[in-house]
């Protein structure tokens, strides 16, 4: 029999029927000798009543302090989790990341998770118990709580997995698995059977909201079997794991990933010299400012045009910033355009099939779509468009690539 984690988001716990059903999940793995690590998050909308409470006390609430506040939202989703197996006959025990002793750094609010101490969890595994787990969370070298920043309760589910050697981490969320992109737009997606850790990444960090980011990378990191399920409706959902000979073979694309909160600045007019990108970039990066896609232009009036692209929230924050570096440089200006959006193709199936790029500039080029910036890696192509044609470039792309037929989903 297998030894499962599995991790249950907030809607998935969000009020005592889906907590009830939840147990009901459980206790199908158990009568099947399975044994089972459930991590859940705080019931939905919990957290955001925790930090509204602080905000109402100090404008800036204190790190220590918050983390200790809003971990007690977890706190009563495994204590009511472990009730509601109880009543079902299921033996069960709830521990806090303190008590586990999920030990972290001592970064309040976005710590990192060092090391996880299991002898605890194995006892009670041993004894036949399903062990319930506050995700989001643990302690520092102090013992003071610490919380991992938002989306930490699927890191929390990925590092046990890690530390227990679990046959597999299951995350079960609202949606049953990772599509092909965005069914909400393009009706034809379809849900991939499988992905690998690296294509999972690219289509994080370009705008899928599936996973976090960092459960992802300690995923791969520790070749941890991750599975994306639905809380509401049976089904396999996606496997995300590692590439190998048999992945490569299949589809060029796996996906399309989109963000619409993109920006885009550009300095006109900049000196052609050594250290001009140090000079616009430094003062970005001291502000605390993220920097996505970078594209640099050479005139003929030996001047550059140096272009950017940063997240929609910090678009005013860095025009501000590039004012007084147009004053230094003696750049001619500082343009802008908050209203872009990024669209990608993500797929491993590039490394081995020619002339991807050129298939995706056709399909936009049919929809009369200008490309703005490109950016390509090993595994995706990204570009930059006017917003208002996003949609109309992911149906594009999405038909163009053949995702909407079934026998193009990875299996």
């Amino acid at each position: 029999m297998a030894l499962y984690v599995q991790k249950y988001g907030g809607t998935s716990v969000g009020s005592v029927e889906r907590i009830e059903a939840v147990a009901e999940k459980v206790k199908g793995f158990r009568q099947q000798g399975h044994d089972v690590v459930v991590v859940v998050s705080a019931m939905s909308g919990e957290t955001n009543r925790l930090i509204a409470l602080a905000s109402e006390i100090q404008e800036r609430p204190d790190p220590r302090e918050m983390d200790t506040l809003v971990s007690t939202g977890e706190q009563v989703t495994i204590a009511l989790l472990c009730m509601a197996l109880k009543a079902r006959g299921v033996d069960a025990r709830s521990y806090t990341g303190s008590q586990v002793r999920i030990l972290t750094d001592q970064y309040h609010t976005k710590a990192r998770i060092q090391d996880i101490e299991t002898d605890r969890i194995r006892s009670d595994l041993d004894q036949g118990r399903v062990v319930v787990v506050a995700g989001f969370q643990g302690v520092d070298p102090e013992g003071n709580i610490t919380t991992l920043g938002r989306g930490g309760s699927d890191t929390t589910g990925v590092a046990l997995a890690a530390a227990l050697k679990a046959d597999e981490c299951q995350i079960y969320t609202d949606v049953d698995g990772v599509y092909t992109t965005d069914p909400r737009v393009v009706e034809g997606a379809r849900r991939l059977e499988k992905i690998t850790f690296e294509e999972m990444l690219e289509m994080a960090s370009l705008g899928s909201k599936v996973l976090q980011i960092r459960s992802v990378e300690f995923a791969g990191k520790y070749k941890v079997p991750l599975r994306v399920l639905s809380s509401f409706q049976d089904g396999p959902g996606t496997l995300i794991t590692i590439e190998d000979d048999e992945t490569v073979e299949k589809p060029v694309i796996s996906g399309i990933a989109f963000n619409r909160d993109e920006a885009k600045l550009t300095v006109v007019g900049v000196p052609d010299i050594p250290g001009v990108a140090s000079r616009i970039l430094g003062p970005i990066s001291r502000a605390n400012i993220e920097v996505d896609m970078i594209v640099q232009n050479i005139g003929a009036d030996q001047t550059t045009d140096f272009t950017f692209t940063v997240h929609r929230n910090d678009y005013d924050k860095a025009q501000q910033v590039l004012e007084q570096v147009v004053q230094e440089l003696g750049a001619r200006e500082c343009v802008g355009d908050n209203k872009i959006a990024k669209v990608s193709i993500v797929g491993v199936g590039m490394r081995s099939h020619a002339g991807v790029a050129s298939k995706m500039f056709d399909a936009l080029a049919g929809e009369n779509i200008n490309i703005q910036m490109i950016s390509t890696s090993e595994i995706k192509v990204s570009v930059v468009i006017a917003e208002k044609y996003l949609e109309l470039a992911v149906r594009a792309l999405h038909s163009a690539f053949d995702l909407d037929s079934s026998d193009t989903v990875r299996e």
